[in-house]
C-alpha cells in the first residue's frame, strides 16, 4: 500500500499491541520529530550550575558585582549557588553571613527563587537559586542599559559619524613666551621663566 502511493510505512508505536504504523513521508518524518526535539529542549529546565561566593565582611561594591554576575547568569537560565565561607572567628557572629545571604536572596527575588532556605552546612552557608520562567522574570538590567546607551548609527546599522573636534589652538601671547603643556590645569602653567643668575 505505501509502495503504491510513493511513501514510506513508519513504526510510530512499536511496544503497543498490535504495533502502530504509518503512511509518511520518512525525510518529513524525520525533520517533524527533530524540529518537535528541539522545541522541548527549549523548555527543559536549567542544567548548569554557577557558584557565587560572599564572605561576611564583603564590601558594598563587590557585593553589587557579584549581584550582577549571578543576574546575568539567571537570566541565562542557569542555576545559582550562593556560598559564604567563615574563616576564623568569623565562626562567632554566623548571624552577619546569614545577613548577608538573606539579603542577597532578596535583591534575586525579581529573577529567581531559592530551592530551600540557607543552610549552615560546616564552615560555610549555602544556598541553591532557580531562574524564574521568562515570562515571570525581570527583565536583564544590562541588556535594557545597553539598547538605551547604544548610538545611532548602530540601531540603524550604518556606522556611526566621527565626532568632528578642532585642534587645540595655543594662546599666542606675547606676555606667556611658554609653550602650554598637554595639561592646563597644572600649578606650574602660570610660571615665567626667570633668567640665569651667574
Amino acid at each position: 500500500m505505501a509502495r503504491q502511493q510513493g511513501v514510506d510505512l513508519v513504526e510510530i508505536a512499536p511496544n503497543a499491541t498490535p504495533p502502530v504504523c504509518k503512511l509518511v513521508d520518512f525525510g518529513k518524518f524525520r525533520y517533524e520529530q527533530a524540529k518537535r526535539d528541539k522545541e522541548s529542549k527549549k523548555h527543559q529546565h536549567a542544567n548548569k550550575v554557577k557558584e557565587v561566593q560572599l564572605s561576611p565582611s564583603i564590601d558594598p561594591h563587590d557585593f553589587g558585582v557579584k549581584l550582577a554576575h549571578a543576574i546575568d547568569f539567571l537570566c541565562d537560565d542557569m542555576k545559582v549557588k550562593v556560598t559564604l565561607r567563615f574563616r576564623g572567628r568569623e565562626m562567632a557572629h554566623k548571624e552577619v553571613g546569614f545577613d548577608q545571604v538573606t539579603r542577597f536572596l532578596k535583591e534575586l527575588a525579581p529573577y529567581a527563587h531559592p530551592d530551600q532556605p540557607p543552610k549552615l552546612i560546616g564552615k560555610g552557608i549555602t544556598a541553591m537559586l532557580s531562574p524564574l520562567p521568562r515570562n515571570k522574570r525581570a527583565p536583564n538590567p544590562k541588556a535594557a542599559q545597553a539598547e538605551s546607551d547604544s548610538p545611532e548609527g548602530h540601531r540603524t546599522g550604518g556606522k556611526p559619524h566621527p565626532q568632528q573636534t578642532q585642534p587645540p589652538t595655543r594662546n599666542s601671547d606675547a606676555s606667556n613666551p611658554m609653550p602650554q603643556p598637554g595639561f592646563s590645569n597644572t600649578p606650574f602653567s602660570n610660571l615665567q621663566p626667570q633668567p640665569d643668575e651667574e
